[in-house]
Parts: C-alpha cells; sequence; structure tokens
C-alpha cells in the first residue's frame, strides 16, 4: 500500500532492463517514467541508475537523459578478462547501496527483473522494509517476483515504459527562389 508519507528509494538496473527491452520489443526504455510510477507521489530520497561505461558512442548522452530524469548515475567500466570475455554487473553495488541506504527508507523500488536480487530483497524486507520491484515480467525471475511485497509488471502496459523509436528525418525539399 502507497503513503505519500513513506520515503523512497530507486534502484534501477539499467542493463537489465536495457536488454529487456531490446529483447521483447526492440524498443529503449522510459526510465523516465518508470521513476515516476516508481515514486507514485510518495517521498523521493535517492533514485539511482546503475550503468556500464562500454565506450559505446552515444553513451554520454544517455547518461546525461538519466541524470536529466532525476536520477543519480553510477558508473562501472565494463572488464575485459584474457580471452576476450567481458563482464559488468552492478549487482553487488545495488544490494550494497540498498543495505547502505535501508535507514533513510520505508520503500526501496528495485527495478530490475534479474533473480540474483532475491535473497536481498528477501533480507531487507525480514528488516520491516518494504520492497517494491518493477520488471517486465516475460523476461522477469519468478522467485523474485515473489519475494517483493508488490511488482509491477511494465509488460502490461509496455508502450508507456518504452520510447518509440525516432524517426530518421526526410530530407527538406529545395527551396527555390526567383522562379
Amino acid at each position: 500500500m502507497k503513503n505519500i508519507s513513506q520515503r523512497v528509494g530507486v534502484f534501477v538496473d539499467v542493463q537489465n532492463m536495457y536488454y529487456s527491452a531490446k529483447n521483447l520489443y526492440g524498443s529503449k526504455v522510459n526510465f523516465g517514467k518508470i521513476l515516476e510510477d516508481a515514486v507514485g507521489g510518495r517521498q523521493l530520497i535517492r533514485a539511482i541508475a546503475y550503468v556500464v561505461r562500454a565506450e559505446e558512442p552515444l553513451e554520454q548522452s544517455f547518461f546525461d537523459a538519466l541524470q536529466k530524469a532525476g536520477f543519480e548515475v553510477k558508473v562501472k567500466d565494463i572488464q575485459v578478462f584474457p580471452g576476450g570475455q567481458k563482464k559488468a554487473d552492478w549487482d553487488v553495488g545495488v544490494v550494497i547501496d540498498m543495505i547502505r541506504l535501508s535507514s533513510k527508507l520505508d520503500v526501496m523500488v528495485l527495478v530490475s527483473g534479474d533473480g540474483d536480487y532475491k535473497d536481498a530483497v528477501e533480507f531487507l524486507r525480514n528488516q520491516g522494509h518494504r520492497v517494491e520491484v518493477m520488471a517486465f515480467k516475460p523476461s522477469a525471475s519468478n522467485k523474485l517476483i515473489a519475494e517483493a511485497d508488490e511488482f509491477t509488471d511494465l509488460d502490461a502496459d509496455a508502450a508507456q515504459y518504452l520510447l518509440s523509436p525516432r524517426r530518421k528525418r526526410s530530407p527538406k525539399p529545395p527551396v527555390h527562389y526567383g522562379q
């Protein structure tokens, strides 16, 4: 149950959400709308988006857009191991921040469907915190969903949580003077 006096922290596993939207819909996530619905009129204390730097073009503009939407952006560099294997996830960092901030929050909203968070959600709930999870259900762990106090299925109204693909501008017709 949402109460306007609740202090809320929002923790977004950007990579999980990015790949869920890309694989399910071929689209990008509207993180601003997710933040708005996660807070739900309550008192926002912190909103943190966890991202991975992959040295991609337009990456910094995406990070800037997250900040403009109201998120504190935490960046981790991708690790490349001998043999070319790449790894970058924020699971432990997200959990540490949730625990670190727990004394200042009544509600924690985890925006991810990753089942690796199940034990952290269970722990925080056992400490008396309300933990809500938001994710696209087709790519979310059933165990994580079951552990949460509330689950918001972004797939139920996916269009509002996705950005419509930008259309390429058609070239302007040539201007003819003095004919």
